[in-house]
């Protein structure tokens, strides 16, 4: 493909696309997930690798990773390092899983290790947080129908592990002649991190920003305090550092990441105006709020998404919430076991 152009045709179809010299994205796919791939970015190196993410860890995207370095001549024992721009299991588990069978190093941001810590405790109850958000946002029925959807899951058993080194924000890493700048961006994740090479003109953009969707807020086993407002302002945090070709995690290559950012700005400005209107005509909580909103592209209501996209829509109608409350536009009111807002 032309570097800087976006694919007209499905990104998700299993290739081994060359964005620039010596830089390949190899999308792997994903079970039972609305997204269908993740992209894993290829940097090569005279014999040695590094890979930006690496997919989850299932026997179908490990087998299209070693086609896909294959096409370029590699094998997996040629990966020397992952980078890996956060703790979801769809960037993070082939990591460890290969690691493992090869010894590559995997890196991680360094404010992910609270959550990977919660993660691998053999005593950590999945979507735990989530459904106590949810019953305190007014949707009690909705985390019983996720608790018990879930209540047999294991997280231990996804095979999380601790990686070898953690990334701080402005870390430089080098391959070969390139260098990637470590950007903290909390928002998507609370350690969420992109990868910045100013000279290539190149953001490894992982969930942080991608070009068709918007990325979820604040998923993970740890709450944060507001997440919409950490994300916007690692948005702010792009926005102001070179402008760069957006090699998102899911979805094409995009020309500008300056762009979408401002595109994914917006988004939330509307959102956060439309979650005030909500409240002002009725709703007095996050579950209430999102049934009054539409979701995604098509203005589904609520009820018509699958469980999992539920939660999602809830617990970033809370995070709406908080950041209009922490801004001043509507109050909050904590009862014993409920969170309500109300006009300002």
């Amino acid at each position: 493909m032309t570097a800087g152009a976006a694919r007209t045709d499905d990104w998700t179809t299993p290739t081994t696309d060359e964005v620039v010299a010596e830089v390949f994205r190899i999308p792997l796919p994903l079970p039972n997930d609305g997204l269908r791939a993740v992209n894993v970015y290829v940097l090569v190196d005279g014999d040695g690798l590094l890979l930006v993410d690496a997919g989850w860890a299932i026997a179908e995207a490990r087998s299209q990773l070693e086609k896909g370095l294959a096409a370029i001549r590699f094998t997996l024992a040629d990966v020397r390092r992952f980078l890996v721009t956060h703790v979801h299991r769809d960037h993070y588990t082939l990591a460890v899983h290969l690691r493992r069978d090869f010894g590559s190093r995997v890196a991680l941001g360094a404010d992910e290790r609270p959550t990977l810590e919660e993660l691998i405790d053999p005593s950590h109850v999945a979507l735990g947080g989530q459904l106590e958000m949810l019953r305190r946002c007014g949707a009690q029925t909705l985390a019983d129908e996720i608790g018990r959807a879930t209540e047999h899951a294991r997280p231990v058993d996804a095979g999380w592990e601790l990686p070898d080194e953690w990334l701080k924000d402005g870390d430089r890493v080098t391959h070969g002649s390139r260098s990637l700048e470590v950007v903290a961006t909390p928002g998507h994740t609370q350690g969420h991190v992109v990868f910045h090479d100013t000279d290539a003109r190149l953001l490894f953009a992982g969930d942080h920003v991608l070009p068709t969707i918007t990325p979820s807020i604040g998923f993970g086993p740890l709450i944060a305090h507001s997440p919409l407002a950490d994300f916007l302002g690692s948005l702010a945090k792009i926005r102001q550092r070179p402008d760069a070709l957006l090699l998102p995690a899911h979805g094409p290559v995009a020309p500008s990441a300056h762009a979408r950012v401002d595109q994914l700005t917006d988004h939330h400005g509307r959102r956060l105006d439309e979650t005030e209107t909500a409240v002002a005509h009725g709703a007095s909580n996050a579950f209430e709020a999102a049934t009054a909103l539409r979701w995604t592209r098509r203005g589904r209501h609520l009820s018509e998404l699958d469980l999992f996209n539920r939660m999602l829509a809830v617990t970033e109608t809370q995070a709406h919430l908080v950041l209009l409350a922490a801004q001043g536009r509507l109050r909050q009111v904590d009862d014993a076991w409920r969170r309500r807002y109300l006009p300002a």
